[in-house]
């Protein structure tokens, strides 16, 4: 599999952030970190979570005695964050990764989220499982549009794939509306192929308003 340029840039430390990738909206104690991240010095998690407080990209917080560290809303925190998320996608080699550019190449919109979502996300695809796919394009954008570009590649290939296509609003509106529904379905549950800075500077307006997984 060939490997982006920018993948190789990631480092050690960049493991630290993954628990605060999958879950945006979750305080994590260092203890958490450690155990998420699969890291196993005390004194590393410790000193890189120090490091990620002073560049902005983590908050801390104490709860009684307990402290508790969370993603900021600063842009180096949705770049980094983004850029973990990214890495993550294109480590998972059972993605079917030629499908996912095939899609890619037929989006015309200079501005999307591509996310990867469904049994693909969760771990938990068989042979025929069909894959998952959800487009978030600029609000300026027609949905229906972006999904005429990449409907037919989607419906002839093996696995076929099923996209949905939303703008960054209806995204927003589906994370802070009280009952269920497939964008909270999806935030929970996904592999971020493309656009994570975007996705999570949404995903945190959204956690500002109460979305909270």
């Amino acid at each position: 599999m060939f490997i982006p340029k920018k993948w190789k840039m990631i480092t050690r430390k960049h493991t630290i952030l993954e628990p605060f990738a999958q879950e945006a909206w979750k305080k994590h104690t260092f203890g958490e970190v450690k155990k998420l991240s699969h890291n196993k010095s005390d004194n590393y998690v410790h000193t890189t979570l120090k490091r990620f407080v002073a560049s902005g990209v983590l908050q801390e917080q104490k709860i009684g005695n307990i402290i508790v560290y969370s993603l900021t809303r600063e842009l180096i925190s949705l770049t980094t964050v983004g850029f973990v998320a990214e890495h993550r996608a294109n480590a998972a080699k059972y993605l079917p990764h030629r499908n996912i550019q095939k899609l890619i190449n037929k989006i015309k919109t200079a501005f999307y989220i591509f996310i990867v979502t469904g049994s693909y996300a969760k771990m938990k695809q068989k042979e025929t499982s069909d894959l998952d796919i959800v487009i978030i394009c600029d609000n300026r954008q027609e949905p229906n549009a972006v999904l005429s570009q990449i409907k037919l590649e989607a419906e002839l290939m093996i696995p076929e794939a099923h996209p949905y296509v939303f703008t960054q609003e209806q995204f927003y509106q589906m994370l802070t509306a009280k009952e269920e529904n497939y964008g909270k379905e999806f935030a929970r549950n996904n592999f971020i192929i493309s656009g994570g800075e975007a996705y999570y500077s949404i995903l945190m307006e959204a956690i500002e308003h109460g979305f909270n997984g």
